[in-house]
């Protein structure tokens, strides 16, 4: 294995997966392209690590949208969310908690700030997306625009999902970290720490896990598959990338979830 052309591949499927529409979460930004300086909403997803709460706090503090909500119930990366949050804070309850009210806890006792929604019995991607526009509906809140905010790995799939049921809305996305791996000392390793980021192997087994959702085929969650997300179109890179790693990684690529969107 070529280390240094295996974390090649491996930052193309990051950057492809991990979308940010805008080089930061300003609203010098935001009215730079989209000619508005709130969105209407902004959701941070609770399949983040936890350093997207740090990004929605941020992001609060700077009144980039006019309301904030903070989705997630129970999923494959809950516990790990448990544990980083108690990790940083040891004061915070975690045990049985839903992300969402993981993530509220957080940004309470870290920075002493509140979301305006929570929606916490979502319990995948699809149902993140689907019972978040419930929530929506429900209390009328305005949605023009939304900043989508979601663990680096799932970003593009969770645009994928609102486009299929929001075509007239402005999604903007912003993953919660950008990460990027080299190699060093015989090993794959980040060039930059980030809180809660994943080990290596399990940020490249999330990645190697989105292809086959994303591609708009029989298998797929496109259109011509599932039908859970809009049509993505692969890029030949991408999908070189994933045809590479699949000779040393194959073995990570999750299985998908068959029900209410998938995993």
């Amino acid at each position: 294995m070529n280390l240094n052309e295996t974390a090649g591949y491996v930052n193309i499927l990051g950057e492809f997966c991990g979308r940010r529409d805008v080089a930061a979460l300003t609203s010098d930004k935001l009215t730079e392209k989209y000619g508005f300086n709130q969105a209407d909403v902004m959701v941070l997803f609770g399949g983040s690590i936890l350093y997207g709460g740090d990004v929605l706090a941020e992001a609060m503090r700077r009144r980039v949208a006019k309301k904030y909500i903070i989705a997630g119930g129970a999923g494959h990366t809950t516990e790990t969310l448990r544990e980083e949050a108690r990790m940083e804070l040891p004061g915070l309850e975690t045990a049985g908690l839903p992300e969402a009210k993981v993530f509220a806890g957080y940004l309470k006792l870290k920075y002493d700030l509140e979301p305006d929604y929570l929606e916490y019995t979502s319990t995948n991607c699809g149902n993140n997306i689907t019972y978040m526009l419930d929530l929506i509906n429900d209390n009328h809140i305005p949605f023009r625009s939304v900043i989508l905010c979601q663990d680096a790995a799932m970003q593009l799939r969770m645009d994928a999902g609102l486009r299929k049921h929001c075509l007239d809305t402005v999604i903007i996305n912003y993953a919660a970290y950008s990460a990027r791996v080299m190699a060093t000392g015989g090993k794959l390793v980040y060039n930059k720490a980030i809180r809660g980021l994943w080990d290596v192997e399990r940020y490249i087994s999330l990645l190697m896990g989105e292809i086959p959702r994303l591609t708009d085929g029989a298998d797929g969650y496109g259109p011509k598959g599932k039908n859970y997300i809009a049509h993505v179109e692969i890029p030949r890179d991408v999908q070189e990338a994933f045809d590479f790693l699949k000779n040393d990684f194959g073995r990570l690529i999750r299985k998908a979830e068959p029900k209410n969107g998938g995993i």
